[in-house]
Formats: structure tokens, sequence, C-alpha cells
């Protein structure tokens, strides 16, 4: 959706109160007046249950309180913003709250967590935020915020095409082509601020390869001749890099089995393209597929494991506290699942909505991170909705042999991979190694790394 349309200038608030339920009344005056259906006593009751049960303070000094009710429209957006801050519970200590984006939406709004993710995903931007907080007035700061949606205070810039650039894009293009590859996937992060969208290879479908969140033109959408893959990848390994983004390409069917690749790609951040590898993706993925064509359980959605990898990935390189942390995911096919687990504690995410405990909700990275420790595996079902934490696999599988060196946390994630149609992702608590099974078969989507500290 163009979340844009729904930032009108006249909901934009210069808050005058000092707590959190002070600001939520600033904002609901503004939304009751502009739209007489809204309840603001309704509204803000709903709004401080939520903060009684989870925080909806995203870092940097911005806060998304929000709530769902039955209105005629699907979202109301009103921005409010406080120069001295707001005293928020969610903030660290002395840390307070200067953007309040407070989001009514519609019952039957389907597309209610891409918003709250599209919003996170901007306000994680601290440049960003400090130019909308300092904004000079309201309406400058409208325009800025409608910028950075739109993406255009943080579009992709044309790469430094210097001699051995041109020499590569050359190369490749005719590698590609004498190869018979039917895409070139380019690693966008070689170059600091990305790249624009079909730059290099005009002439030759793309996939773009990034971290960064890129919004295609209407044109490169509609011909389908760029795609973009946004991974959450930190490992620094060429190959680990690949692999990733290929398994993600895969599971949104944006490549195919029976295709070749061509990759081209650098150091990241060192604006120098230095590698060309040809990749035919069955024989890379031939072992995980193990005869059959389905890489991805029928339940699950792509963008669910694909949160999943990236917060694994995130727990890999960062552990919790600066200290290792190992922890296991199994997605999809719940219902079997549950039928080989037993819960180790009290399931922390009992009682909650489906929309609360969804891993694609911003919120729940957090959550996840902070659960990560306790002893026990995440079940998560198909559409994201995180049904336990900290419960116990009891799949048996003593034919299957792992290398040497795994414990029993690959174990179980092997098993319960072989006995029911899922997907288990485990990082590793002494390496810090993101493996992924899938029908017992393992694929590492990251290398191996030393943790002196682990056990």
């Amino acid at each position: 959706m163009r979340l844009e349309r729904h930032i009108a200038r006249n909901r934009f608030v210069e808050l005058h109160s000092h707590d959190l339920k002070g600001a939520l009344n600033e904002l609901l005056e503004n939304a009751a007046a502009c739209f007489s259906d809204l309840r603001r006593d309704v509204l803000l009751r709903g709004l401080l249950q939520r903060e009684s049960t989870m925080t909806t303070y995203l870092g940097n000094g911005v806060a998304m309180p929000h709530v769902r009710v039955k209105m005629p429209r699907r979202y109301v957006l009103v921005i409010g913003r406080s120069r001295e801050g707001i005293v928020h519970e969610g903030t660290l200590e002395g840390e307070r709250a200067h953007l309040i984006i407070l989001l009514l939406a519609d019952e039957r709004a389907r597309d209610y967590l891409q918003v709250l993710a599209t919003v996170a995903r901007l306000v994680k931007e601290p440049e960003l935020v400090a130019s909308l907080v300092g904004a000079p007035t309201l309406g400058e700061l409208h325009d800025r915020l409608v910028a950075g949606v739109s993406g255009l205070l943080a579009r992709p810039v044309h790469a430094q095409q210097n001699r051995i650039n041109r020499l590569m894009i050359r190369e490749a293009d005719r590698v590609a082509r004498g190869a018979g590859c039917r895409s070139i996937m380019v690693f966008g992060d070689t170059f600091v601020g990305g790249i624009e969208p079909g730059a290099w290879f005009p002439k030759a479908k793309t996939i773009l390869v990034t971290r960064n969140h890129v919004e295609l033109d209407d044109e490169s959408a509609a011909d389908r001749a760029v795609q973009v893959v946004q991974v959450r990848s930190f490992s620094t390994q060429r190959m680990a890099q690949l692999r990733s983004a290929m398994f993600v390409a895969l599971t949104r069917g944006i490549i195919s089995f029976n295709d070749r690749i061509c990759c081209v790609g650098g150091l990241a951040g060192s604006n120098q393209f230095d590698t060309v590898v040809i990749v035919d993706v069955e024989r890379e993925f031939q072992t995980l597929l193990g005869g059959h064509a389905d890489l991805l359980p029928a339940d699950v959605k792509p963008e669910v494991l694909e949160r999943v990898i990236g917060i694994a990935m995130e727990l890999g390189v960062e552990g919790r506290e600066g200290k290792p942390v190992g922890c296991l995911f199994v997605v999809g096919d719940t219902a079997r699942v549950e039928r080989l687990t037993k819960p180790l504690v009290l399931n922390p995410f009992y009682g909650y909505k489906d929309e609360d405990r969804n891993i694609l909700n911003p919120f729940m990275d957090e959550t996840v991170k902070e659960f990560s420790s306790i002893d026990g595996a995440f079940v998560i079902r198909g559409d994201g909705t995180v049904s336990s934490a900290g419960s116990l696999l009891q799949a048996a599988d003593s034919d299957h042999v792992l290398p040497s060196g795994l414990g029993s946390r690959h174990a179980a994630a092997a098993a319960v991979s072989v006995a029911t149609d899922c997907v288990s992702i485990v990082v590793s608590s002494s390496t810090g190694q993101v493996t992924l099974f899938r029908r017992g078969v393992m694929l590492p989507l990251t290398e191996r790394k030393l943790n002196p500290g682990a056990a």
C-alpha cells in the first residue's frame, strides 16, 4: 500500500504533555476533530491496555501506539512531536520519546502488520528521525516524513563506475550470456548507499540483493526486469551471503531450481566489484530438496521464513547482552509439531492476540530475542504467529546422522523436520552458525565463528 496517502498535513500535532497518556489524549483529540465517528474514550482505553501488556516504543526516540477499531476507513495516522520528550515506560533510563506515531486501523485491514513494519523500518534511520524532530515547522515535518516514506531521502544512488567496475560489469554480462544465465544477481551492499535497481545491467533481468529497503518504480515493477531481495544477513563470507539470497529468491518464486544465475559482488562498502560466480541453483540446493519439488512447506509464507532467518542471523552475530545464545525455531505444520512437544516453562505467548505475537510484527523482534535464552524451541505457525516458546521437542530420529560437533539442539531440529512438514532453524551457541533443516537435510546459512566465552 502507499502509506504516504494516509499522512495528512492536518494530522500533525505539537505535543505539550510530558506523559504518554496525555500525549495520546492530544493525538486522539486531533483524530476525533477530523473524524466524528471516532470515540476518544474507547480508543484511549484500547491504547493504554496495549501499553500495559507490551511496549510500543521502537527506539530512536519514536513510539508507535496502535489499535484496531471498526471504522469506515482503513487507517488513520496522527503524528505528534515533542521537543522536550515524552516519558515512556519502554525507553531506556533517561531516554524519552520525541515522536509519537498513532496508528488507528480498521478491523478488516489485511495489511496491518505490513504497515507497522513499514513505519518501523523507516524510523530505524537515526538521521531521518533527527531530521523529523528538528523540523522547523509541522508542515516541514510532514514533507520530510512523506519523503522518507516514499524513499526519496534514502534513494539508492548511482555507484561510482570506475575502470575496474566497468570491466567487471562488461565481463559479467558476457559471462552471463555465454553461460545461458536466466538472471544476474547483483549484491548492492558492495557500494556505500546502495545502487539504483537496473542501473548496471539494463538489458538483463536483474536481481538486486540488499539489506536496505528499496522501492521499485512502477515501470520496473511492471516489466519484472528488476527484482529486489531484501536480506537481513550479517555474514561476511561470500558463499554464505549468496546462499541466503538464493534461498530467499527461491521461496519467493523469483528464481526456480532449473535456473542458472550469474552473481556479481564485492566486499560490503568497498565500492568495488571483485567477484563473478555462476551458480546452478539445482546443484546448489539438490541435497536440500531430496527428490522433492517444494522447498517451502505449503502453509508457510515466504516472508515469515525470511523474518525468522533474519532474527536468527542477528542472534548468531550479536548474541544477547554480549553473550552467545543458542536457540531453535520450528516453522510450519504446527498441529503436528505441537503433538511432538511439551512445555518446559509457562508459555510466554499464551493469551495474546495473533497479530500481537506475529513474527512479522516489528515489536516482536526484541521479544523473541529476549526469550531466546529460554531452553527449548519457538514453535511458529506458517502465517507467522508464535504459538509457543520454551517447548521441548520429542521427535525421535535415531537413524539420522549429523556431522560431528553438532549437539542435541541440532539433532532435535533435524528430527522434527523429518517427522513433520516444517522448516527448523538453529542458532549454535558455540559458533553462532545459523543452520536450516528441511526433511532432515541441513543447509548452513552462515559461516561458523569462534565464541571464546561460549560453553
